[in-house]
């Protein structure tokens, strides 16, 4: 479905872009409003399937025109794919978001040729001077840029990500033509809140585009986690990085397809402690990091996990992270009240009035099993696909509920984060008390594993010294 995806440079016109789009966006019109026509004459039955087949063909087009365009338009999909979509008929639904999830990974290089202006333009010298050593093959590339292996001239190893040519250009082209795309998305998910949505796009995308912005998330992270017993960022080469080039430690170590393959105690092990590095970002440092993807972290040699990658990320209010921390406590307590207010408070609902406390807690006790549930558990991509469609399918007793509800923008990354975490966790085939875990971070109950209790150490550790957490 995702069309051609051979290493050419993005149209970087503003009139070439936004044609792809808006002919997406006059085409699918015109037909949805064919169809609503066709279905005044048709049987209910015969109506729901062709709004299914329309909301089908609608999402194929979709995909296949972001995958065309680097950049802007390729993180909109990205971040599509964590949402869910009763538009589309339930067959293919999930094939639809695991196709917009691919255009994070599924993404050619370009030649180095095409990127060597642009590199040297921003370290404002030639390659040699800078670099020993540089492998000019790519061993990475995603939405907006790639990343070569090299050397410094004072002979460090390092790993430079260096922005697509054209996509800056692109990106306030792309992220107008966004929203242009908000009411098809509105067809596919009716309960959404577009506005806010495309609001919380706009301003995350246009920091990940910037790769300054994400030198210093991640300088931000590396600073606090510094000295932790088994969670690695790698340092950034401020020196060396700009607006598109980024250039930072380069890691060694086994990637995630090896790590798969491990015993089942390290594959526990790695689990834990990819869980506890991203929740903990949140419940220590109040950031939320929305990539969590298998890509971006990799088992050291001395069993360490080093974590990559911290272009898409937000810092969330404190009194709103108090709210999601509170309706967790509440389900565990199953207080459906409690819960219904916190939602209601933090803009989960727009209508208060139209739910049911208990109905909202039991949908909230499915989608969250993995973690609301007590004792072990070992995860797998068949729960995983359990627990996602008893969360959100419409067979669910939930789903109409679900269709009139909506996701704050300061949520968004946090259920993007949290569920990619979870299917990798199931990919890992991990086992924990996943409950147990959780509530170390939303209810501060005491570590249980011997990882915990070296995490709790050094979180103590800092606050003892007087060092805030995201020093």
């Amino acid at each position: 479905m995702a069309g051609d995806r051979s290493p050419k440079g993005p149209p970087s016109g503003r009139l070439g872009r936004t044609a792809r789009l808006g002919g997406l966006v006059a085409g699918q019109s015109a037909r949805w409003a064919g169809t609503r026509a066709a279905n005044l004459v048709r049987t209910p039955e015969r109506a729901d399937a062709a709004t299914g087949e329309r909301a089908l063909a609608l999402a194929h087009e979709l995909v296949e025109q972001l995958g065309q365009l680097r950049g802007a338009a390729m993180k909109v999909g990205q971040v599509l794919s964590t949402l869910d979509f009763p538009g589309i008929p339930e067959e293919e639904r999930e094939s639809f978001k695991a196709t917009l999830a691919s255009l994070r990974d599924d993404v050619p290089p370009l030649p180095f040729p095409k990127v060597r202006k642009l590199l040297e333009s921003e370290l404002g010298e030639r390659l040699g001077a800078a670099f020993s050593e540089f492998d000019e093959e790519a061993f990475a590339a995603a939405s907006i840029g790639q990343v070569h292996r090299a050397v410094t001239a004072d002979g460090r190893p390092v790993a430079v990500k260096i922005q697509y040519p054209g996509v800056a250009e692109a990106v306030e082209t792309d992220l107008r033509n966004a929203a242009l795309l908000m009411p098809l998305v509105k067809r596919l998910a009716p309960g959404l809140d577009t506005k806010a949505l495309y609001g919380e796009l706009r301003e995350r995308i246009a920091e990940e585009l910037d790769y300054e912005h994400e030198a210093q998330n991640q300088r931000a992270v590396a600073r606090a986690f510094r000295g932790h017993p088994f969670a690695y960022v790698p340092a950034v080469d401020t020196a060396l990085s700009t607006r598109r080039v980024l250039v930072s430690e380069l890691l060694e170590g086994r990637r995630f397809e090896e790590v798969k393959r491990l015993d089942e105690p390290a594959r526990d092990r790695f689990g834990e402690i990819v869980f506890r590095f991203y929740f903990g970002l949140l419940a220590h440092l109040g950031r939320v990091c929305g990539d969590p993807h298998p890509g971006n972290y990799l088992l050291l040699a001395d069993g360490s996990v080093g974590f990559l990658d911290f272009g898409l990320m937000r810092s969330v209010d404190a009194a709103y992270l108090d709210g999601e921390r509170a309706i967790a406590q509440a389900v565990v307590e199953r207080d459906g009240d409690t819960v219904k207010e916190q939602l209601a408070r933090l803009g989960y609902l727009p209508q208060p009035d139209s739910f049911e406390a208990d109905a909202l807690l039991a949908q909230i006790e499915a989608a969250g099993a993995w973690y609301f549930e007590p004792g072990f558990r070992r995860l797998s991509p068949a729960y995983v696909s359990d627990v996602v469609e008893r969360g959100g399918s419409p067979r669910s007793p939930w789903f109409e509920q679900m269709r009139h509800q909506t996701i704050p923008p300061q949520a968004l990354l946090i259920r993007r984060m949290e569920g990619l975490v979870f299917t990798v966790l199931g990919e890992l085939r991990a086992g924990a008390d996943w409950n147990a875990l959780a509530t170390e971070f939303f209810a501060g109950e005491p570590a249980g594993t011997p990882l915990g209790d070296q995490d709790r150490a050094f979180w103590d550790g800092r606050r003892s010294t007087g060092r805030p957490a995201a020093a």
